[in-house]
């Protein structure tokens, strides 16, 4: 359902232990905006009754339902998009501007 690359699972587990989020799961959420591309938030959650749980490269991700369906397929990077300008994308082909990387 949901990939995480090594490089965003770092990531994620450094902002865990920086934010003495140890034990909590990532929670994702996105929505869709009004022109249909889909808006994403991440944060560190426990975890409720109607979540879906994904465990990936060590970490456990949870999902609303409702998010689930728009996060089918999505592969979660962190990168370097500007000279040390590092942040998380989210490459999800549910998403009208989707386009899949070039090699």
């Amino acid at each position: 359902m949901i990939t995480v690359t090594s490089a965003a699972a770092a990531q994620i587990k450094l902002s865990a232990d920086q934010g003495h989020a140890d034990g909590l799961a990532l929670r994702i959420a996105a929505s869709r905006n009004d022109d249909n591309s889909i808006h994403y938030g991440m944060g560190f959650d426990e975890s409720k009754e109607d979540d879906v749980t994904i465990s990936t490269e060590d970490i456990e991700i949870i999902v609303s339902a409702a998010s689930a369906e728009l996060l089918k397929d999505t592969t979660i990077d962190f990168v370097e998009l500007e000279p040390d300008k590092f942040q998380f994308i989210f490459l999800n082909p549910n998403d009208p501007n989707y386009k899949p990387p070039t090699e």
